[in-house]
């Protein structure tokens, strides 16, 4: 099953040219990630008390169609790779603009760190089993 998540435009997410921002892009699967872990029990709470979050090291957007005020975008979540233990993490999303337009593929490589330590560290294991639940792409694998 698929997770995807709705999303409008305003019209602060637009540049001068009347489309949508390069940064807004990377703001939309920030959005789509997070909404994935709290819509599965993972929520700021859970991580406080588990002294875990989500950190990147890397963001990559490739831009196929310009989104402009009024498209109707909707975001995909697939997880593109995990480390055996689940510390690291690469997510890919797909933006479509209409329905079915693909309008750019987002892919981000992070990890989970130790909010006390400061260090990469493994998630604890129902975070592991939400991550399972993610929807992998073709060519998922572990590392």
């Amino acid at each position: 099953m698929n997770y995807i998540k709705q999303i409008e435009t305003r019209w602060s997410d637009l540049d001068p040219n009347f489309h949508l921002r390069h940064s807004v892009y990377y703001d939309f699967g920030a959005y789509c990630r997070i909404n994935f872990l709290f819509d599965n029990g993972i929520t700021e709470d859970v991580m406080r008390e588990h002294s875990i979050g989500p950190i990147l090291f890397r963001e990559e957007c490739f831009f196929m169609k310009e989104i402009i005020f009024g498209d109707k975008i909707s975001i995909s979540l697939k997880l593109k790779s995990v480390s055996a233990d689940f510390r690291k993490f690469s997510m890919q999303h797909e933006i479509f603009k209409n329905e079915n337009e693909l309008a750019a593929l987002l892919i981000v490589d992070g990890a989970w760190m130790d909010t006390i330590k400061r260090k990469i560290a493994a998630p604890p294991q129902m975070v592991i089993h939400t991550l399972n639940t993610i929807p992998k792409t073709e060519d998922y694998k572990t590392v």
